[in-house]
């Protein structure tokens, strides 16, 4: 990526114009101007993606890698629990699986659409791409340990009946949550920073680190162009509903499209890094974005059950279990030996078509 000393109007414009369509709608802009102004929320929040995807990479060149993802994953992710925090408040027990269907389509989106999108874009463009094992395989062996703790487990303990912990087994599972997250960002940055970093160079290798005023504006800009994204991902959420069920598809689709969303400036940095030869990078981003989805939406989401007396609904249908399962097993498989080529992200790819298949007609 080519960065000059000064940031481009559009990365500024972009935020800007999405804060001021959701200030529109708070107004009643969108009760006068009806579907334009629908359309325009939607340009608003694509605008926001691509100035936040501009925004992350300026930050994750000058702090360098793998920090560089981490504050993407961790920003996008942090701004989603407030998300899904606030919409269960507001809406009370009757949205205790809010978290698990978020978490569940964002872990099936990242696991097959973004990790295959940037093997078999990478592997179109460079032929076979390699990345550092070990790095890849914490990442792998953590998200696997999580995602069935908080995901597959509860439909077989018996304390409580159905896919729910009692209240001691939900504190233990967020504290076990935590720990594992907290233990791999530590080894990702700290202990084992060299199991990260790209076994080989990019395309922009040498380009000219940022000034540090560039970069800290940056950082700024993208935790708002950020939370505008997932704002205007809530906003476009009523009209989409409406289009789903007119169109006779199941309401689950709605949360996959809304996760796809909020996922996109990652998805869209992974798939540039992939494209430019930086496979290390771009596995960085999605499995970071999934392990740092599960890794602090279940605890929060713990938190606010357990102070409102709520019983949080974690366990997943059988369905998705072996959909799950499968989408982790293929994975470590594909990343299992260091290389990839298309054939990995085909077969990831045509397992996430199959999820959508199964989710639009069960």
């Amino acid at each position: 990526m080519k960065i000059s000393t000064t940031l481009p109007a559009w990365t500024i414009a972009g935020p800007v114009l999405g804060w001021l369509a959701l200030a529109g709608k708070a107004l009643g802009a969108q009760e006068l101007l009806g579907g334009a102004y629908l359309a325009l929320l939607a340009i608003a929040l694509f605008w926001g993606v691509l100035a936040a995807v501009f925004h992350a990479e300026v930050v994750a060149h000058k702090i360098g890698e793998p920090y560089g993802t981490l504050v993407l994953a961790v920003a996008v992710t942090a701004i989603e629990v407030a998300l899904i925090v606030s919409l269960m408040i507001a809406g009370g027990a009757e949205t205790t699986g809010l978290a698990r269907d978020t978490v569940f389509a964002a872990v099936m989106l990242i696991l097959n659409g973004m990790v295959g999108i940037c093997l078999l874009a990478g592997g179109g463009r460079h032929g076979e791409q390699t990345f550092t094992l070990s790095g890849v395989s914490a990442a792998l062996t953590t998200l696997a340990a999580i995602s069935v703790l908080t995901m597959v487990l509860p439909n077989y303990t018996t304390t409580t009946p159905g896919p729910f912990y009692s209240g001691s087994q939900l504190i233990f599972i967020a504290v076990v949550s935590l720990v594992l997250y907290g233990t791999f960002v530590f080894v990702q940055t700290v202990r084992h920073r060299d199991y990260f970093l790209p076994a080989g160079g990019g395309e922009d290798e040498h380009a000219p680190v940022p000034p540090a005023k560039l970069a800290w504006m940056s950082g700024a800009l993208l935790l708002v162009c950020l939370a505008g994204v997932v704002l205007l991902a809530k906003s476009l959420s009523p009209a989409l509903e409406a289009a789903v069920l007119k169109m006779g598809a199941p309401k689950a689709l709605v949360g996959i499209i809304i996760a796809a969303v909020v996922l996109l400036p990652e998805g869209i940095a992974a798939y540039q890094a992939a494209r430019a030869n930086r496979l290390q990078t771009s596995l960085n981003l999605a499995l970071g974005s999934a392990l740092a989805s599960i890794g602090l939406t279940i605890p929060a989401v713990a938190i606010v059950s357990i102070l409102n007396g709520w019983t949080l609904t974690l366990g997943i249908d059988v369905k998705s279990t072996v959909l799950l399962l499968l989408s982790i097993i293929v994975t470590s498989l594909s990343l299992g030996s260091g290389r990839t080529t298309i054939m990995q992200g085909t077969v990831l790819l045509m397992i996430f078509a199959v999820y959508l298949f199964v989710t639009v007609v069960p």
